[in-house]
């Protein structure tokens, strides 16, 4: 009994992170708990006391946090793996499988999952949720599920649709839609999907393609809604439905849908329309950026934030700049017309205004919303583009603290699981962040992380994502397409030299790099650099690029010397 009393005292005591004279959020009553002690014991908060209430043994983790804040982890309600934010990655929206071919694409969206994996993590997204899924994806997951850079994940299969588009098509596990065209058809679709254990069933309610007209063809395939909710809940399991129309989302929520994923963006909501989602306690996700990002790149009108810069895949960043060197001049072209028409610009703002005021009108009136990107989109980056949104919904006129509810607490709501996770809460999972700055009074403070604790373990987030040569070399080059002095010389070092190859000296400095550039992004017009090849090898990069300035094209080779994570040296060939 006494080596049992022992062994149970020790493993209580191992593992312990004491978080010291820590700013708490408390999310459910809205408000800030000053000076408290948090203690983590192996994946779960423990204790919370007032800072010298707690004794703390001396074989503890302390962490001091004095002058921080502790919130819940984030979670970005949704999103999809099987796309990469890229250009490439809709050939349903834009068909450039010529340039990248789409078994390509998939290849690399699964290559690429656990490094979006740790980009959400570094975010202090701590809980995702792909709302459209395929079942490679379903099977994938399992390899994360204890990984400590990785965010928990909840994961719906493929759609249920009334319409699959055709580039989808016999991709077999890997097709993210299932085409419904009866009732027993969506009963059998949903069954189909019991065995790779989905966490959600998601349903595409389109009906812009049917010639009825929109509440004709909603009230045609409502029959079919029906049967996979019906399906669905018969199994225990959600149903989040897209639809952006007002009639498809009350069809759906009066069919007993859980969670609208988008936001109504065809009319303004009457009372009728709230209340029946507060009685049948519907969430909403608003996901106002998306598409918004769609209309800039295919406009070639991108202005990513230097947050997004910094933090996104450099390399699908990049690709959206690409629209710039394309060779189907005649495709590009007709998209960068329509994008920029004043009949698709008047259509955005419309839908835009009326998402916002949606937004604001549903908040306002106690309806539970849940943060979400719809990241994996063109344009919609994986967990960088999450700032944007919540720069968005305070646009809307949501207030800082209901953002953050929306973010964390009710991101939990919608799993069922705000017993687990959602608050600052003895009993519930160590999955939070520690940040630098208040952001009740500037929601940008939440991209201020100083710590991320993920299952209990507390990570730096600047070491989740290595810094690569190559990734430093995109970097910059994003920067200067997008003519964003400060996004072009992040990567380089603040004594870098410039040299005419092989050894004459240009100048030396980031202040006189400034200099230069900015006067070039200021004055020449259409600037645009293209990477022709690229080899990599140790800590140099060789670039070969072929760069426009206005109607003039030069090419040249580039040769960068990373030193201590940042571009030391440049050589240029001409």
């Amino acid at each position: 009994m006494l080596f049992l009393l022992v062994c149970i005292f020790s493993a209580k005591m191992f593992g312990q992170t004491y978080i010291t004279h820590v700013t708490v959020a408390d999310v459910e009553k809205q408000k800030w708990v000053a000076n408290q002690t948090v203690v983590i014991t192996g994946d779960i908060i423990s204790e919370i006391q007032s800072a010298g209430k707690i004794k703390i043994p001396e074989n503890a983790t302390v962490i001091d946090g004095t002058g921080k804040y502790l919130l819940p982890g984030l979670t970005d309600a949704h999103i999809h793996f099987f796309q990469n934010g890229g250009l490439y990655t809709r050939p349903d929206v834009i068909d450039l499988r010529k340039e990248m071919p789409y078994q390509q694409e998939i290849a690399l969206s699964h290559k690429n999952m656990q490094d979006v994996l740790r980009r959400y993590t570094q975010n202090g997204i701590t809980n995702v949720i792909d709302v459209g899924a395929t079942l490679s994806f379903l099977k994938q997951r399992e390899l994360f599920k204890t990984k400590y850079y990785a965010p928990s994940v909840y994961m719906t299969g493929p759609l249920l649709t009334t319409y699959e588009p055709p580039v989808y098509e016999n991709l077999g596990e890997e097709e993210p839609f299932s085409l419904v065209k009866t009732v027993e058809d969506g009963r059998k679709m949903v069954r189909q999907q019991l065995p790779y254990h989905p966490d959600f069933i998601k349903i595409w309610y389109i009906t812009t393609r049917d010639a009825a007209g929109v509440e004709a063809s909603a009230r045609k395939n409502l029959p079919v809604i029906r049967a996979i909710i019906a399906e669905a809940h018969k199994n225990n399991l959600k149903v989040a439905v897209h639809a952006t129309q007002r009639i498809t989302a009350q069809l759906a929520v009066e069919s007993g849908c859980d969670y609208l994923v988008h936001s109504v963006d065809d009319e303004i909501l009457k009372d009728d329309f709230v209340q029946l989602l507060k009685r049948n306690k519907t969430f909403v996700c608003p996901t106002l950026i998306v598409y918004d990002r769609y209309v800039k790149t295919f406009g070639q009108r991108l202005d990513f934030s230097n947050h997004e810069l910094r933090k996104a895949d450099p390399y699908q960043l990049g690709s959206l700049l690409d629209l710039k060197h394309l060779p189907d001049t005649l495709l590009v072209n007709n998209y960068k017309k329509r994008a920029n028409s004043e009949a698709s610009l008047a259509r955005l703002r419309k839908s835009d205004s009326i998402s916002m005021a949606n937004l604001k009108i549903l908040s306002d009136a106690g309806v539970l919303i849940a943060t979400g990107t719809d990241a994996g989109n063109i344009g919609t980056l994986h967990a960088a583009s999450y700032l944007a949104e919540l720069k968005a919904m305070h646009k809307s006129g949501m207030s800082n603290w209901q953002i953050i509810t929306a973010s964390t607490l009710n991101g939990a709501k919608v799993l069922d699981k705000e017993n687990e996770f959602g608050t600052v809460t003895a009993g519930k999972k160590a999955n939070l962040i520690l940040l630098d700055a208040n952001p009740a009074e500037d929601i940008e403070n939440l991209s201020k992380i100083n710590l991320v604790i993920n299952r209990g373990i507390v990570i730096q987030p600047d070491t989740l994502i290595r810094e690569t040569p190559d990734a430093l070399a995109q970097r910059q080059v994003n920067g200067y397409n997008l003519r964003n002095i400060d996004a072009f010389l992040e990567p380089y070092a603040g004594d870098v030299e410039v040299f005419t190859f092989p050894d004459k000296p240009v100048y030396k400095g980031i202040e006189n790099m400034r200099k230069r550039y900015a006067q070039m992004f200021e004055k020449t017009p259409n600037l645009h650099c293209e990477i022709l090849g690229r080899i990599v090898q140790g800590n140099i990069v060789i670039d070969k690029e072929r760069v426009r300035f206005g109607d003039k094209i030069v090419e040249a080779v580039a040769i960068y010397h990373i030193e201590n994570n940042k571009i030391g040296k440049v050589y240029f060939i001409k």
